[in-house]
Order: structure tokens, then C-alpha cells, then sequence
């Protein structure tokens, strides 16, 4: 699940949350945002055990993402607005 939230200075948090029987875990979220780098943007277990990591990036933005999960294991999230073979694409 991908959820948008307006943050002050013409932002926007994205939220990406995985449920909490996810088998893929550990997983980062990887993509334009974060030149790809795997280990930026972990996402977190929470106490009902899905697990989620945010973003803050300027509205208006182009965000070219995807899942990285155990084992070198990519995925994407059904939610992004197009999804392609080379990962999800979103327009904050």
C-alpha cells in the first residue's frame, strides 16, 4: 500500500507499507529518490507487524521505485500509479 501525505513547504510524505505476512522481509524500498542505494530506506516492522518506511520529496516529483527484498528478491507494489517490468512509477 502507497498512502500520500501533504507535509509544510510544498512536500508530500510517501508511505509505503507492506502487511504483516509479508514473506519477502527484510525489504528496503529503492528508486529515484534514494539512487537506488538499498540499505536508505528500510522498512520498519511495527507493532501489528506490517511493516512501512516514508519519503518526503517535493510535489510535482517523478518517483521510480521498487522492492528489494531477502535473498536479492525485487518486487513491486500494486499500488504505483504504472507499473512496468523495470519497477512502479508515481507523480506526487
Amino acid at each position: 500500500m502507497i498512502r500520500k501525505e501533504p507535509v509544510p513547504g510544498n512536500s508530500v510524505a510517501i508511505v509505503f507499507s507492506l502487511p504483516a505476512d509479508h514473506p519477502a522481509m527484510p525489504v528496503s524500498v529503492v528508486g529515484s529518490f534514494n539512487d537506488w542505494q538499498p540499505l536508505r530506506n528500510p522498512l520498519k516492522v511495527r507493532p501489528d507487524g506490517s511493516a512501512t518506511a516514508m519519503i518526503v520529496v517535493p510535489v510535482g516529483t517523478l518517483i521510480h521505485f521498487r522492492y528489494l527484498g531477502a535473498n536479492g528478491h525485487w518486487f513491486d507494489d500494486i499500488d504505483a500509479q504504472e507499473a512496468t517490468e523495470d519497477g512502479g512509477f508515481l507523480v506526487v
